[in-house]
C-alpha cells in the first residue's frame, strides 16, 4: 500500500447511497463562479453539504467555466494533423486539437483516434466535445465550436472542496467527470477526472472476506465509481444536469488526486 491510501477503517460505505442530480443549474459561461453555481444550486433544493457529502460535477460546465472554448475555424492543421486525417477520416482542424492535447497516439481507426491525453489517461479523440460547445457569445456565423476538458481538473476540483468545506463547514468530498469509452467493452460509463477529499482509491488489502480469507490484492477505484454513479442521473443528452451529490459515503480528508487512478506508463497495456 502506498503512504496516503485509504485502507478499510478510513472508509465506509453502507448499504445505501442516495445519488441525487441538483436541478435549475443555468447555462455556464466563460468566468462564472463555480462554488456560487453549486451553493445557488443546493439551497434551491433547500439542501446542506454535511460531512461525506460528495459532489459531482460533469466537465463540461467546468471547460465552459475556464474558457475551454475553441473555433475550429481558427485551427491551422499541421501537416501531421492532414495526413492523419485522411487517414482516419475526420476534420483535419479536429485532428490537429486533438493532437495538441494528446502526449501520443495510441491506436487509430475509421472515426477515432486513441490518444494518451495530456492529463495522462487513454481515451478516444482527447475527450473533445462538440455537443452544447459553443460560448452564449458567439458571434454568428463562427465555428464550428468544441471544447477541450480542463486544463487541471485536480486542482479545479481542490479548489472547490475548499470553498464549499468553509461554506458548509462539512468535510466533503468533489469529483469532475467526463464519460469514458473503454477499448474492452462498449458503451462509455463516468469516470473520475479531478478528485479532491475523497479517496481516489480505496484498498481493502488485509480485509476479511466471509469466509475468513484475507483479502490480498483487492483495490477498488472509489473516484470512478463514485463517477459512474452520478453520471446515471446527469445524463448524456438534453438533461441540463451536470451537478449530482452523492450522499451516504464516510471518509477521511484525502489528500489523493486523480493521478492516483493512473497506472504507470510501462504498466499500460492500452498505451
Amino acid at each position: 500500500m502506498k503512504p496516503g491510501e485509504p485502507t478499510s477503517a478510513d472508509l465506509h460505505v453502507g448499504s445505501e447511497l442516495v445519488v441525487r442530480a441538483i436541478a435549475g443549474v443555468p447555462t455556464i459561461d466563460a468566468g462564472q463562479d463555480l462554488s456560487e453555481v453549486i451553493i445557488s444550486g443546493l439551497a434551491g433544493t433547500e439542501t446542506e453539504l454535511v460531512d461525506g457529502d460528495v459532489m459531482v460535477l460533469a466537465s463540461k460546465i467546468v471547460s465552459r467555466a475556464e474558457g475551454c472554448f475553441v473555433d475550429l475555424g481558427g485551427v491551422t492543421p499541421s501537416d501531421t494533423a492532414l495526413h492523419l486525417a485522411e487517414e482516419v477520416d475526420k476534420d483535419p482542424r479536429l485532428v490537429e486539437l486533438i493532437l495538441r492535447e494528446s502526449t501520443g497516439v495510441s491506436r487509430k481507426t475509421t472515426g477515432a483516434l486513441i490518444v494518451r491525453h495530456r492529463l495522462g489517461f487513454v481515451s478516444a479523440n482527447a475527450g473533445i466535445d462538440a455537443s452544447n460547445a459553443a460560448p452564449s457569445s458567439a458571434p454568428e456565423g463562427s465555428g464550428p465550436w468544441v471544447l477541450i476538458l480542463p486544463r487541471d481538473p485536480d486542482a479545479t476540483a481542490a479548489r472547490l472542496r475548499a470553498q464549499l468545506a468553509r461554506h458548509f463547514s462539512a468535510e466533503v468530498g468533489v469529483i469532475i467527470t467526463d464519460s469514458w469509452g473503454r477499448p474492452f467493452r462498449r458503451g462509455t460509463v463516468g469516470f473520475a477526472l479531478g478528485v479532491a477529499g475523497v479517496p481516489a482509491l480505496w484498498d481493502r488489502s488485509g480485509a476479511v472476506d466471509r469466509h475468513g480469507r484475507v483479502l490480498e490484492a483487492t483495490v477498488s477505484a472509489l473516484a470512478d465509481s463514485i463517477a459512474a454513479a452520478a453520471d446515471l442521473v446527469a445524463g448524456q443528452a438534453d438533461e441540463g444536469r451536470p451537478l449530482t451529490l452523492v450522499r451516504g459515503l464516510r471518509f477521511a480528508p484525502s489528500d489523493d488526486s486523480a493521478q492516483a487512478l493512473l497506472r504507470d506508463f510501462k504498466d499500460d497495456l492500452y498505451a
